[in-house]
């Protein structure tokens, strides 16, 4: 199974935005979302790139979730692979293996 994760659009620059996911800053591509994103948008990562922006009445309720998500144990299917898509973004080296 994989799930994407949201996160807080900080800033765009062309086709990469500086995604603020519980308070780690990873770059996502723009290359595919569903539409235009701009800082303070929500939108749904998957791998690197942003395939949803996330409506402005979904927001709430969806962060809601991971955040439940994110709080379960790692050997639950669903929190390794939220986990999972975090680490997948991170830049080499950043110490989060």
């Amino acid at each position: 199974m994989c799930l994407g994760v949201p996160g807080q659009v900080v800033e765009v620059n062309g086709l990469v935005a500086s995604v603020d996911f519980w308070g780690v800053r990873r770059e996502v591509r723009l290359d595919i979302v569903d539409q235009p994103v701009e800082p303070g948008d929500y939108i749904l990562n998957h791998v690197g790139f942003a395939i949803r922006k996330i409506p402005a009445e979904e927001i709430e309720e969806t962060l809601a979730l991971y955040e439940e998500l994110l709080q379960a144990a790692e050997s639950d299917m669903m929190s390794a692979d939220v986990h999972g898509e975090l680490e997948a973004t991170a830049p080499e080296g950043d110490g989060h293996d």
